[in-house]
């Protein structure tokens, strides 16, 4: 037989056959032919035996697995199990409705024997019973580990992106290799399925709690219409048999249900644990090891004891092992402190003053670093407002710029003068200024119609005059034309200041991972074709940063993710990337800078300096220009001057030139005019009428 079995599949192209592999095949045929073929009640018995020891099996297994993915195979295994107990219960119902009314030993001594010990003599208290248990495996415990998998898969399935991009950011900086990362993709994969089939499984478990309910009304109800009615019994002996023989069919089967709803409950509420820690272990050791709880249990219960009227031996004898056992865990901490304690003494001399890697603290991103007297402003106990800022500040950055910030890190630094603050961006300072609390700061916007009395400054922020004046004279100055702020605005504004000069700089490896998996979320199938699989995580931050060095937002992610679609495949050069970009932010762009100003105020190129500059550009090569010292400083002088007068105008400073020039030529006009914004002539929408109001270049 079996060498016919080989000789088969050996046509179908299959060699040989493992015997494991037959396992699952027989034993789906074998659940078949329970539900379609009448068995007898020997087999009855041994088949009910079987499922218990099984169920009983896969409850050890699940109580001594490391993780969940040892057991990947549990999802199966519960539905194997849901579909034997059903056929179980179609044979032994069969049985029962059939042969019932020759005696309880008709469908075998295990239901014949379970429904003797439920029911005791009495079918009321064995009917309410049943029904207490349905009610603890169906609102409990099936439930309850339904809901687990099921958050469990969700929260999985929308982890997978970010840890896929954590696996992608590891591998780019060398953590771990090629082998490494197709590993943890692989465990990162099986986990989500596992979690997936957790959660549907798991409605196998509630259906077939169900299922047991029905059956047993069936049955009975069944059972008694067959005695009375084809078998002439009486009501008495009817009832007598029919339900012993119900709730003993039900029971029998519905136990090992419960047992594998534990199992299932123990696979998916499990968290964490230490490495090779099995359920058991990990239970023992984060619940009974506080000495202190085992000691209050202890004195709660010795309490309880010498009640009047309570059981005194039972609540003393418990109080009395919960004490042992506090006593008992804290000797042994203590003794383990100690043992390390010693050895430390042993050791440590000869390595206490060395350096080590703790010594080398990490630099902040972003820090604040403020005089003594400036604490007030950022301490928490008194309520500095210059904190609500600063959350207010990076909230209006994220709308505004496109990504969070990293947190500022803020703490005073006595070496500085005692009303100056620091604004250190990656541990190099950027930006300082001098604030005075309880006083404003009165800054003329241009149209200050008199003079008033204070400390004459400049704004940190944009270097406009502006006067520390009291309190008393605020009132006096905004009536003048003064734009009057408080102390906490001041370092607000300069603070907001630095992050919008300082953005791509702000933008490093984490922010960039945290934006693709925000956006993973948001538009998945998208991000999922595009990064890492076009364009790698290094090239996305280096095309962010170099749009946010040039002042380009970068709200709009979905159309700079489709622009480096469509790009990415012919060149992975970030300066071709960026200026795709670019034109297809043209909008946003034109729109940032102008307003909603028709026609578009701009500077343009003298013809001739610009002839020169696409000559010098093609003899220089594409990566920098080839400018004559004489032509590099009269530009240079030309462009400091065009932009000082459209600021006077209050005009933005935009100079519009070819394309093929345009990055260079931001790169190095950035250096004299820090305000100034190139733009391409492809980056000018269609439908945008330009008016050029001054020529660089051109004699004044």
């Amino acid at each position: 037989m079996n060498l016919a079995i080989q000789q088969s599949f050996a046509r179908l192209g299959i060699e040989r056959l493992p015997l494991q592999a037959l396992a699952i095949p027989v034993f789906a045929i074998a659940i078949l032919a329970m539900m379609m073929l009448p068995l007898p009640a020997w087999m009855l018995d041994v088949l009910f035996t079987f499922n218990i020891a099984l169920s009983l099996v896969v409850l050890m297994v699940a109580a001594y697995t490391k993780r969940a993915l040892d057991v990947a195979v549990f999802p199966i295994i519960l539905l194997l199990t849901t579909l034997m107990r059903l056929s179980l219960n179609v044979a032994s119902t069969r049985v029962v409705l059939t042969d019932g009314h020759t005696g309880t030993a008709a469908a075998g001594k295990v239901i014949e024997s379970f429904g003797h010990v439920m029911i005791g003599g009495n079918f009321a208290v064995g009917i309410i019973l049943f029904a207490i248990l349905m009610v603890i495996n169906f609102v409990v415990i099936t439930k309850g580990a339904g809901r687990i998998a099921e958050v469990s898969a969700r929260f999985t399935l929308d982890a997978l992106p970010g840890k896929q991009m954590a696996i992608d950011a590891d591998l780019n900086a060398g953590t771990i290799d090629q082998a490494q990362a197709r590993l943890r993709r692989r465990e990162v994969a099986e986990e989500a399925d596992f979690s997936g089939a957790m959660d549907g499984a798991s409605k196998y478990i509630r259906g077939d709690a169900i299922a047991g309910i029905l059956i047993l009304f069936i049955t009975l109800i069944g059972g008694l219409v067959i005695g009375m009615a084809w078998h002439g019994l009486s009501a008495g002996k009817a009832a007598q048999v029919y339900v012993l023989l119900a709730i003993g069919d039900a029971l029998v089967a519905q136990i090992p249900a419960m047992i594998i709803s534990i199992a299932a409950g123990l696979i998916v509420t499990r968290v964490g644990g230490a490495e090779g820690e099995d359920v058991g272990g990990q239970v023992l050791r984060q619940v009974f090891s506080v000495p202190r709880a085992l000691g209050i249990t202890a004195g709660v219960m010795a309490l309880l004891g010498v009640i009047p009227g309570m059981p005194h031996f039972v609540f003393l004898a418990m109080a009395a092992a919960c004490g042992y056992a506090a006593w008992y865990l804290n000797q042994r901490q203590k003794s383990a402190a100690a043992s390390s304690i010693a050895v430390a003494t042993v050791e440590a001399p000869e390595v206490s003053t060395e350096a080590t890697w703790e010594d080398v603290q990490p630099i902040d991103s972003l820090g604040l670093e403020v005089g003594y007297r400036l604490i007030g402003l950022v301490d928490k106990a008194q309520d500095g407002e210059l904190l609500k800022r600063i959350k207010a500040i990076r909230k209006k950055f994220a709308q505004d710029v496109g990504f969070l910030p990293p947190q500022i890190h803020i703490k005073d630094n006595l070496e500085i003068k005692p009303s100056t603050y620091r604004v250190l961006v990656k541990g190099v300072v950027v930006a300082e200024g001098e604030v005075f609390p309880g006083m404003s700061m009165a800054i003329n916007p241009g149209h200050a119609t008199q003079s008033i009395e204070g400390t004459v400054v400049r704004d940190p922020a944009f270097g406009l005059p502006a006067i520390w004046i009291d309190q008393r004279q605020r009132e006096a100055a905004q009536l003048s034309g003064y734009t009057v702020v408080d102390t906490s605005t001041v370092v607000a504004t300069h603070l907001s200041q630095v992050f919008h000069t300082h953005a791509a700089q702000l933008l490093g490896r984490t922010e960039t991972l945290a934006l693709v998996e925000y956006l993973s979320r948001v538009d998945a199938k998208l991000m999922e074709d595009v990064v890492p699989k076009l364009v790698p995580i290094a090239v996305l931050q280096r095309v962010l940063q170099a749009l946010l060095e040039e002042g380009v937002h970068i709200r709009d992610m979905h159309t700079i993710v489709e622009t480096l679609a469509s790009t990415a495949p012919r060149s992975l050069d970030v300066g071709e990337l960026v200026s795709a970009c670019r034109v297809a932010l043209g909008q946003s762009i034109v729109q940032q800078l102008f307003g909603r100003a028709v026609p578009l105020p701009v500077m343009a190129l003298d013809p001739e300096i610009e002839r020169m500059l696409v000559s010098s550009l093609t003899a220089g090569g594409s990566s920098d220009f080839a400018l004559e010292p004489n032509l590099a400083e009269l530009l240079f002088q030309r462009t400091a001057d065009a932009c000082q007068r459209h600021e006077d105008l209050g005009l933005p400073c935009v100079l519009l030139v070819p394309d093929r020039v345009r990055p260079l030529l931001a790169r190095i006009l950035k250096r004299v005019a820090p305000r100034l914004r190139v733009l391409a002539h492809a980056e000018i929408p269609d439908n945008s009428s330009i008016r050029v109001e001054t020529i660089v270049g051109a004699a004044s």
